[in-house]
């Protein structure tokens, strides 16, 4: 927990030492509050936004992922800004609600007729990758490479079985199209180091059944059977080749960028499951529902995961981290919510805390037992 400005401590903090950045910065006029209206004009306050972004870049990991709030009125802006040092993954709408269809409190009490627009119930999380993550992925593990050997090596023993038998019937690859009733996949896939993959159980047999009843000459026929091998037999040599493939691509999955969300999440980029927090005394004027950061927590890291928020306001971001087996680092330049983070973060980690709304939002939420998977 540091107390301090968030650019003066991110310039203290190690290179590529975090998984994901998750924060909630001044949104830039939005509030009435003095934090909020520290720019002379929007284009201070994105230039500002970019000095953040080259630190994020700077100390997220190459595998790291960034998701970065931003308020209706400033969002196409900042996600321009941001989209100068990150590969932009989502612009995601997180719709406020209490579960009322038009929402109740303040957009209750509006005067509509007064507004001349609609009423703005959303907030913008601007969800954002390092440039080449993937290439990065390939290119450590030397995932490419290796699927190309596989593909032209590892494999090849099968593939040439294939096509020696098949050649030896006296046939052709596109024979092997009317042999299992392809349009080009058999012909195409079976026989050729660049494409190959393994032939089903059903397409194997066809082609025994085919050459042998009309491929190859009468007299080589007499003697030889073609594709003698059994599917099974065939198989087994393709299984023991096929886990030296996938070690491989565990290897390659380790280095991705973490990403996970099942049937049961807020999968799609419109977040309609975490209604805002209910006001409450001493609430931070900016305080997100604490199954908000939970599930952005849950999906983009794994287990043991450093997690940065600077501008962490109340800690939810911390507690979150503290409940799911993450490393929080938080920084805030408010000593009063320094100390108020730091409170809840010390009942988290007694199991003493729930933050106004969790356990109403906790249904929103995968439990701890539900750990992310790589896809």
């Amino acid at each position: 927990m540091y107390a301090g400005d968030a650019l003066a401590v991110m310039r203290r903090l190690p290179a590529a030492s975090f998984d994901l950045v998750e924060t909630d910065p001044p949104y830039c006029g939005v509030k009435d509050d003095e934090w909020d209206n520290q720019w002379a004009s929007p284009a201070y306050y994105l230039a500002w936004i970019g000095d953040l972004c080259a630190e994020w870049a700077r100390l997220l990991r190459p595998n790291g992922s960034l998701y970065l709030f931003a308020s209706p009125q400033m969002a196409a802006r900042v996600e321009c800004k941001v989209a100068e040092t990150f590969h932009i993954l989502n612009n995601i709408v997180w719709v406020k609600t209490d579960g009322k269809p038009n929402g109740g409190g303040l957009w209750s009490r509006a005067s509509k007729d007064d507004l001349r627009s609609f009423f703005p119930r959303k907030e913008h999380i601007i969800f954002a990758e390092q440039y080449g993550a993937d290439s990065y992925a390939a290119g450590k593990s030397g995932y490419q490479a290796q699927c190309d050997r596989a593909r032209g090596f590892v494999f090849d023993p099968i593939r040439l079985y294939l096509r020696s038998e098949w050649e030896r019937a006296g046939l052709k690859p596109e024979d092997a199209n009317t042999a299992c009733g392809t349009a080009s996949m058999a012909g195409r896939h079976y026989f050729t180091q660049s494409q190959w993959c393994m032939p089903t159980r059903e397409h194997y047999q066809a082609m025994q059944r085919y050459a042998n009843r009309n491929g190859g000459d009468e007299f080589l026929r007499q003697d030889y059977e073609f594709l003698r091998q059994d599917y099974e037999f065939l198989r087994q040599d393709y299984e023991d080749l096929r886990q030296d493939y996938e070690d491989l691509r565990a290897e390659y999955e380790s280095l991705r960028r973490p990403f996970t969300v099942t049937p049961k999440d807020q999968y799609t980029d419109c977040w309609t499951a975490f209604p805002t927090v209910a006001a409450y005394p001493g609430k931070h004027p900016c305080e997100k529902p604490a199954a908000l950061m939970e599930h952005i927590i849950i999906t983009s890291t794994l287990p043991g995961a450093r997690v940065l928020d600077c501008f962490c306001g109340s800690g939810a971001t911390g507690v979150a981290c503290k409940r799911f087996g993450r490393d929080g680092v938080l920084v805030d330049n408010d000593r009063h919510w320094v100390e108020v983070a730091r409170d809840r973060i010390a009942r988290a980690e007694d199991r003493q805390l729930e933050l106004p709304g969790m356990q109403r939002e906790r249904r929103c939420s995968r439990s701890s037992a539900e750990q992310p998977r790589l896809f």
